[in-house]
């Protein structure tokens, strides 16, 4: 049988995870090994996936701000060599955010390519939002803003 955690020590971790604590320092602080810190980590956020799949849907957004953070695994991808973990590189989250309320209703990780838009735009269009364009039409506008911001950042450069 596996050892389980009590609650006072999930909340804990938890707590410390969203304030944005690194595991190695939670682990320094309660106790507990680092790898059960993720597996915890990662079956809270299951499950906080699994609610906002089933509870963000129906929602009264008049306008939706889509935007994409970049951020990298183990390092950056102009450090990436071959032969290196595929999983090694950049990332990126594209977050679709209400203007009015801040609220998060869909996000997505993955990289910086059609694809991944496509199926960003998607998850949004599942929401039920009015929307003010259509997915197809949403991902043309952004194609045509990373051209034009990459015409710009080319401009600047010379």
């Amino acid at each position: 049988m596996a050892n389980a955690l009590n609650t006072d020590k999930q909340i804990a971790i938890i707590g410390a995870l969203a304030e944005g604590s690194s595991i190695r320092s939670i682990e320094r602080i309660t106790g507990i090994h680092r790898d059960t810190i993720m597996r915890l980590g990662v079956r809270v956020g299951q499950g906080c996936t699994s609610l906002m799949d089933a509870k963000m849907r129906n929602l009264p957004c008049h306008r939706l701000e889509m935007d994409e953070i970049w951020g990298f695994i183990g390092k950056k991808d102009r450090h990436v060599r071959e032969g290196d973990d595929p999983q090694l590189g950049n990332v990126w989250t594209w977050c679709a955010i209400d203007a009015e309320t801040k609220l998060v209703p869909a996000f997505r990780v993955g990289q910086r390519d059609a694809a991944t838009a496509i199926a960003f735009v998607r998850d949004v269009a599942v929401l039920h939002i009015p929307p003010a364009i259509s997915p197809v039409t949403a991902v043309r506008a952004f194609i045509v803003q990373e051209f034009r911001n990459a015409a710009s950042a080319e401009a600047a450069e010379a």
